[in-house]
């Protein structure tokens, strides 16, 4: 089913601007240029996200306007997630909102991954949250026995406050299972807050995290509230945990043992009433071994600990996605296919998928563009030995897992126009982590 998305803001460029930006990433939009229109629109219509500026009326910066309506639409529709976009001036203002039902917010001007990236997890977890946060009962999960031991443990540990290791491949459903976890607990209409600790440059991270008082430093002219804060009450996720400098190791580990924090340039502690989800796709026991992570930080972090096991491994729900991703992008893309050749399972079944889940989806919404009949066929899917029967050739993937990963990274590439930041993100991996990969193979 097609998402919808209002946009409220009373400035036509933007309206333009976003409705283009959301109905390339597969929304349907809706816009509003007053806040009358705006609780006009959500009365009316079947609205999955709200994106709303905060300062909505022209030559204000105060962001009071955005307080007001988020009260309203809070009252009127309190399971409706909305997305607020703020100006620096206003950054302390969004938090505010955020404790009255808003629940994220991004910096103007916006960077359009960011805000893609926000209201895709709004989606998810407003989806979530209808399941009652059961994943067995999805068959977006798969139905394998190690996916049904993660439903078993997601369902146990999330009525509880315990802080969560989330490991497993790049494009596995890390950040799915923080979702399920957020919305099957008692925290769950509060924030859920996804930083990228590999996108962060060193020097910003804990301005980022913890946020800054007015003259921390030399541009600090006010306060700033950080994502530990904007996350009061709810939960947050820091991805890509491997990636966290030692330094600012020591200052999570305070949050987590002592369960406040401090603002950069301020001596004044604040409770951190925050659910704290971290998720990797590095060895960390190996890491602690080669003195890159702190031990106490990870016994901190793993109180429980969720292993996510690769695509390959997951027997026949490659089919059981594939089904789901193609009747998805069929609808998105308005096409009429009615499902795969046998040729074409086949060849679903016998690829490796090194970028998992994440990869089968792109490459199935692929296909559905592709595809010259009402069935998907083995060519469509552009895999490595499409087509060919079981057998001993099946079994030579191993022996070329460099050819198969650098067809990948290759395929990624050129999808985004050689874009490195957005193939990146559609294989689940850091920029720094995708130029290495580019090195080894020689893609330039």
């Amino acid at each position: 089913m097609t998402p919808t998305v209002l946009v409220a803001d009373d400035h036509r460029a933007v309206l333009q601007a976003l409705t283009m930006l959301f109905s390339e990433d597969g929304w349907r939009v809706l816009t509003a240029e007053s806040p009358s229109a705006l609780l006009a629109r959500c009365a009316a219509e079947s609205i999955d996200v709200v994106v709303l500026d905060m300062n909505f009326e022209r030559d204000t910066t105060s962001g009071q306007e955005g307080i007001d309506l988020i009260r309203r639409l809070h009252q009127s529709w309190p399971d409706l997630p909305v997305v607020l976009m703020t100006a620096w001036a206003t950054v302390e203002r969004a938090v505010e909102a955020m404790q009255l039902g808003a629940r994220d917010y991004v910096r103007k001007p916006w960077d359009n991954e960011r805000l893609l990236a926000a209201c895709r997890t709004q989606l998810a977890l407003r989806r979530a949250q209808s399941d009652g946060g059961d994943l067995a009962a999805s068959d977006e999960w798969g139905r394998s026995p190690a996916m049904r031991a993660v439903a078993r443990m997601v369902r146990a540990i999330a009525p509880t406050d315990a802080s969560v290791i989330i490991t497993g491949e790049p494009g596995t459903g890390k950040e799915l299972v923080a979702h399920a976890i957020h919305a099957a607990s008692r925290r769950s209409k509060k924030p859920f807050i996804k930083v990228n600790m590999g996108a962060l440059p060193d020097a910003l991270v804990e301005r980022e995290l913890f946020g800054h008082v007015r003259g921390a430093f030399t541009d600090a002219g006010e306060d700033r509230p950080g994502r530990f804060a904007a996350a009061a009450g709810g939960t947050i996720l820091l991805d890509e945990i491997a990636t966290l400098a030692p330094q600012h190791q020591v200052k999570l580990l305070r949050v987590l043992q002592e369960r406040e924090y401090e603002p950069l340039g301020s001596t004044r502690p604040i409770k951190a009433d925050v659910r704290v989800i971290a998720a990797t796709n590095a060895d960390l026991r190996a890491e602690m071994a080669a003195g890159r992570f702190r031990s106490d930080l990870y016994h901190r972090l793993n109180v429980v600990e969720i292993a996510l096991p690769p695509l390959r491994e997951r027997g026949d729900d490659v089919l059981l996605l594939a089904d789901q991703f193609l009747g998805r992008s069929s609808a998105q893309h308005q096409r009429s296919l009615r499902g795969f050749t046998d040729a074409a399972r086949m060849a679903l079944v016998q690829y490796g998928w090194p970028g998992n889940v994440r990869e089968l989806e792109h490459l199935i919404e692929r296909a559905v563009i592709l595809a010259k009949s009402e069935f998907v066929d083995a060519p469509d899917l552009s895999l490595p030995g499409a087509g060919t029967p079981a057998g001993p050739a099946a079994h030579a993937r191993a022996e070329t897992l460099d050819e198969v990963e650098r067809a990948t990274i290759e395929r990624a590439l050129r999808e985004h126009a050689w874009n490195v930041t957005r193939a990146a993100q559609a294989l689940g991996l850091t920029r720094q982590a995708l130029y290495r990969r580019m090195e080894k193979f020689r893609l330039t």
